[in-house]
């Protein structure tokens, strides 16, 4: 059986996302983390390395970062035509965005956000408006990033917008790109269900 280690309202919530839309049939166990705010704590249920989320168990694969695990569950379950498989038009456009969420656009937003984008990160990773402007060259395009198809990619990507709704520029063709990521039914679904344990567990 596949494990994922998921958090409410937290990074693995797009992973969950994803396996909305993967119809895949993995196990899902919830921990807690210890979160920005301080709230929370490491989990002894929670087997990865550094107790955070998401994680992803398969057999003896184990699993850390979502643009590795996007890939490799679009490449384990294939079916739902959300991501271009090997050999297919667009698999190197899909893989890009998986390593360039990981390796630039969540490094920028997270060092935007806490005021940390020193001269030293900016050479090393570009500026926020830099990011945007890769986002709305593809745009541009099409209405998600690998053109007229909505795939894992405009999950993943999509994901800091929802949960640093205040960073979305004032651009409508970003703004729309948001929007229509986040009215899927696989990402409104775990928005609501992310929301209603979050309260759940304030009450407890």
């Amino acid at each position: 059986m596949t494990t994922l280690y998921h958090a409410p309202m937290s990074r693995s919530s797009s992973v969950l996302a994803l396996i909305e839309e993967l119809g895949a049939d993995i196990d899902v166990q919830t921990v807690s983390i210890r979160r920005m705010g301080g709230a929370g704590a490491p989990d002894p249920a929670n087997p990865h390395p550094e107790k955070r989320v998401p994680y992803l168990v398969d057999g003896d694969e184990h699993l850390r970062e979502r643009g590795a695990i996007f890939l490799y569950l679009t490449d384990k379950f294939p079916g739902s035509g959300i991501a271009p498989q090997v050999g297919e038009k667009g698999r190197g456009a899909y893989v890009t965005w998986m390593s360039y969420y990981q390796g630039i656009m969540e490094p920028v937003f997270i060092n935007t956000m806490l005021g940390q984008a020193t001269p030293d990160m900016i050479k090393a990773y570009g500026t926020f408006d830099d990011m945007i402007a890769t986002l709305v060259a593809a745009l541009e395009k099409g209405p998600y990033l690998l053109g007229e198809n909505f795939s894992a990619a405009d999950i993943l990507c999509s994901s800091p917008f929802h949960w640093m709704a205040h960073m979305t520029p004032d651009i409508p063709l970003v703004q729309d790109w948001v929007k229509r990521c986040g009215a899927r039914p696989s990402i409104a679904k775990v928005a609501a269900a992310d929301m209603a344990a979050m309260a759940e567990m304030a009450e407890a």
